[in-house]
């Protein structure tokens, strides 16, 4: 009997690369979109699955559409990857971040208990949840300090879908990824801003652009990996959180000196602070600069995950690392400007 998936935030990023992955195990994917005025279905097509996932409007502020949805569907598991999930806007809009990031989980939570208590709930929590770290690195264990609304709505997600799973017996788990990226990153976020600056300045198309504190270090991965950690997660005796990660942390200022480095531009950076600005090594045209509306209100400088936890049961670990990702991404963008020639 073919199984049935169903993914909230289907048409984000995580949720195409599960939506390939279910699809090559052989389930039956039902997606949930928030309806717009124009859905946004670009990362399912280019991944050449949009006819292959049976999309439904979904609604994560109304718990009714999510209990008609889940009877309706039927699923063996359900992934929760919908959220307001930029940081910087959970600053200007704290208050509907907290609807959907954090109350959002428990309208799906209550959703299963009412339909089907024994369908698999993943949720999806973040590396964000550690903020001002206590220790470095950060596994399962560490405690959590968030520093952004965000950061705080992934927090009460994620502490509510261990009380359901102690409280009701629904099997729960939590992933609590950190940095994952990829060529279907929003351009929003800075690893696809550079990758796409970049491929920009390459062909011309833009003459430099602005970033907030390159000093922040992050844990990156490879979305398309992660993916399958969640679904490894489903597949346990037992519902368990763990970490995915990479073990390797790397500043934003050398995520942009690689994305140059992708397409032959060495940079040299000069001045400090909101002043520095980094320059073509042969050219000496200014390529990157600060702007202060880029910074956080509160800042998360530093982290790094400790995924043993995920290798020793799942036996999931990262292959690509940092490098190989950044260029992947640079190349995707490069090709992207290069066919809308």
């Amino acid at each position: 009997m073919t199984k049935k998936a169903f993914i909230t935030g289907v048409t984000g990023q995580d949720g195409a690369y599960l939506s390939e992955f279910l699809l090559k195990k052989g389930y039956a994917v039902f997606g949930g979109y928030r309806r717009t005025s124009s859905p946004n279905f670009w990362r399912l097509e280019e991944l050449n699955i949009l006819d292959q996932v049976e999309l439904m409007e979904v609604d994560i502020l109304d718990t009714g559409n999510l209990i008609r949805v889940f009877d309706k569907v039927g699923p063996d598991e359900i992934y929760n990857l919908a959220a307001q999930s930029y940081v910087a806007v959970s600053f200007e809009k704290p208050v509907l971040t907290g609807e959907i990031t954090a109350i959002g989980v428990t309208r799906v939570l209550e959703a299963i208990r009412i339909v089907n208590p024994k369908v698999k709930f993943y949720q999806a929590s973040s590396s964000e949840m550690f903020g001002k770290v206590r220790e470095i690195p950060q596994n399962e264990m560490t405690p959590f300090y968030p520093r952004s609304p965000y950061a705080a709505a992934k927090l009460y997600g994620h502490w509510l879908t261990i009380d359901y799973r102690e409280s009701y017996n629904i099997f729960g788990c939590s992933g609590i990824l950190f940095n994952h990226e990829s060529p279907l990153r929003g351009i929003e976020f800075i690893t696809r801003k550079v990758s796409n600056a970049v491929a920009r300045i390459k062909y011309g198309k833009q003459d430099y652009f602005e970033v907030g504190n390159m000093d922040a270090k992050r844990d990156w991965g490879y979305a398309k990996e992660y993916v399958e950690g969640m679904w490894m997660m489903l597949r346990q005796p037992e519902p368990k959180d763990y970490v995915l990660a990479t073990n390797e942390n790397h500043s934003v200022r050398e995520f942009i000196e690689h994305a140059f480095s992708a397409i032959g531009v060495s940079l040299h950076w000069k001045g400090s602070g909101v002043n520095e600005a980094g320059l073509d090594s042969k050219t000496g045209k200014t390529l990157v600069k600060i702007n202060p509306k880029f910074f956080r209100p509160g800042e998360v400088d530093q982290l790094l995950g400790d995924y043993s936890k995920a290798k020793n049961e799942l036996g999931w670990e990262p292959k690509i690392k940092f490098r190989e990702l950044v260029e992947i991404m640079v190349q995707q963008d490069l090709e992207r400007i290069s066919r809308a020639k």
